[in-house]
Order: structure tokens, then C-alpha cells, then sequence
């Protein structure tokens, strides 16, 4: 199984539109992302690729899934 690191921002993207996530702005080298429920955007840097895993960390909280649910998604792709 993958872990955390080296997943590319095409990766998180498909996951976050699989999560029925859109985008709702974009600024400067970053994305916000969000749903219905919500309370705060999860934000994506355009100009880091593969995604750092405090961030994907930090988005999977935010987002309200687990480490693992996410990790089964990627397998998915």
C-alpha cells in the first residue's frame, strides 16, 4: 500500500472531485477546495508537486476523512 508521501497534485485533484469537492478559487499558486458542510477551504499548492504530507495531512482533517479512506481512494485511481 502508498503512503502519504509522493502523491501529485493530478492524484489529490481526482480524489477531492471523487469526494464531491470543487473548486471555488484559485490565487496565486493555490487552490481552495470545497463541499457542502464545510467550514474552511482545503487549500492546494499548484506550484509543489508531489503534494508535502503536512498538507495532505492537514486537507484529509479538514476535509473530515481518514488517513486510511484515503489512501484506499489512491489505490482506486
Amino acid at each position: 500500500m502508498r503512503n502519504l508521501s509522493n502523491v501529485s497534485i493530478s492524484e489529490f485533484r481526482a480524489i477531492m472531485l471523487l469526494l464531491g469537492l470543487s473548486k471555488v478559487r484559485t490565487k496565486g499558486g493555490h487552490e481552495a477546495w470545497m463541499k457542502a458542510g464545510m467550514t474552511r477551504p482545503a487549500i492546494v499548492q499548484t506550484h509543489v508537486d508531489p503534494v508535502p504530507e503536512y498538507v495532505l495531512r492537514n486537507n484529509l482533517r479538514i476535509i473530515g476523512i481518514s488517513r486510511e479512506e484515503f489512501l484506499t481512494l489512491l489505490e482506486k485511481l
